[in-house]
């Protein structure tokens, strides 16, 4: 019973709409999904519908670290950051979802700002 109130909490406190009218003004966003065990990131192009860069902690070039914990959160931050750049982006907009921004969540942004990425 939990879960489904926690989901349903999630879908509607999602902060998507108002970030997708900033991201009309062309700058792409970055998603963030958490889970119990990963953390995963998402730079994605709403206006074309495409995923430019992603990363996750369940990748290869981080799977000695558990993604369950800042130090990993904040390595797929610097990661992301490095293949936007790679894209050619610069600044996006922070789509933390229904995540408070604290914890995992915080510790991947501040990695990704530490990579280039401007907010």
């Amino acid at each position: 019973m939990a879960k489904n109130l926690k989901t349903a909490a999630r879908r509607k406190a999602s902060v998507r709409r108002n970030i997708r009218k900033v991201s009309v003004t062309g700058r792409p966003r970055l998603s963030v999904f958490r889970s119990s065990k990963h953390i995963y990131a998402q730079i994605i192009d709403d206006l074309k519908g495409h995923t430019l860069a992603a990363a996750s902690s369940n990748e290869k070039d981080l799977k000695g670290k558990t993604g369950a914990d800042t130090a990993a959160a904040s390595a797929v931050g610097k990661l992301i950051a490095e293949r936007a750049s790679k894209a050619g982006v610069k600044d996006v907009v922070f789509d933390r979802g229904a995540y408070i921004y604290h914890g995992r969540v915080k510790a991947l942004a501040e990695g990704a700002r530490e990579g280039g990425l401007n907010f």
